[in-house]
């Protein structure tokens, strides 16, 4: 077994799987030493109780297949629908845009094949991020638009056809980074403070309901700081108002889930290191 404060990795999705009394644990889990590149594949960790977690289980790698990605397998997080198991990951190749990949299994921890040939975000976009949200009875894919492309990074909502192998309709921007107080310009990838700069991210979005409201968590850089936000609106596609940050700390790319005995808690990566691989999977009541 392997103790959560000795699991390098980032963006950290929970599962809770009641029907066998247990968690599993996404992510970007095959990173490279010393940095924030990944590798080509996606693993996920099983635990009892979120502190104690069995060696990870390798679900997707395109060894021996025609995959279209070769490097940086991020954030991968994963949604059962329709009685399927769907894994939602990001990744990229040479010559080509970043962007999000959907999976399917028959099991949490199944073996996951791709939906389709291509990934979901669009082809000459670079995306990341993508999550899973189902309005109305409409399935829908949001994700990133990164601001290594667009300078101000932009969340952006896509409708799926019902088996998620295809777009539905077209994609409808939700707000750019800017939009919100308390996000900061950057100077680089390391998130430094710029003043002079117009760059500013958009990273892990995340959606759940409460007091009639739908709710968004996302990340981003203020001064320096990696940081949770928040964000609502009364239904996907309307007008989002935004919020301050939820910790005062240097982490962030989070999301909500239940444990088994239903308390709410949020799970998120802190130090938001990106040399020095120090990065835990934190998990607090929310």
């Amino acid at each position: 077994m392997i103790k959560r404060e000795n699991i390098r990795i980032r963006d950290p999705f929970i599962y809770t799987d009641k029907e066998n009394g247990c968690y599993y644990m996404y992510g970007t889990t095959d990173i490279v030493p010393g940095s924030i590149a990944a590798r080509k594949s996606f693993s996920v960790y099983k635990s009892l109780d979120l502190e104690n977690f069995e060696e990870p289980k390798l679900l997707f790698s395109p060894e021996g297949t025609d995959f279209w990605a070769d490097r940086d397998f991020w954030a991968a997080e994963m949604h059962k629908y329709n009685g399927k198991y769907y894994l939602f990951g990001s990744c990229k190749a040479e010559g080509k845009c970043r962007g999000t990949h959907i999976f399917v299994s028959d099991a949490p921890d199944g073996d996951f094949t791709p939906v389709s040939p291509l990934p979901a975000t669009p082809l000459d976009w670079e995306c990341l991020d993508g999550t899973f949200f189902v309005e109305n009875g409409t399935p829908y894919i949001i994700f990133c638009h990164e601001w290594l492309q667009v300078h101000d990074g932009e969340i952006w909502a896509m409708p799926l056809t019902e088996d998620l192998s295809a777009p539905a309709g077209e994609p409808v921007k939700l707000f750019s980074a800017s939009e919100s107080p308390y996000t900061s310009p950057i100077g680089s990838p390391n998130g430094e403070y710029d003043p002079n700069s117009n760059n500013y991210v958009t990273d892990g979005p995340f959606f759940y309901r409460e007091d009639g409201k739908l709710k968004m968590i996302w990340s981003s850089f203020s001064y320096g700081r990696y940081l949770v936000l928040s964000a609502e609106s009364d239904s996907l596609l309307g007008k989002w108002t935004h919020g301050e940050s939820l910790f005062d700390f240097d982490g962030g790319h989070a999301m909500v889930f239940y444990t088994l005995e239903g308390e709410r808690m949020i799970s998120l990566h802190a130090p938001n290191t990106r040399d020095s691989g120090l990065e835990r999977p934190r998990f607090y009541k929310f």
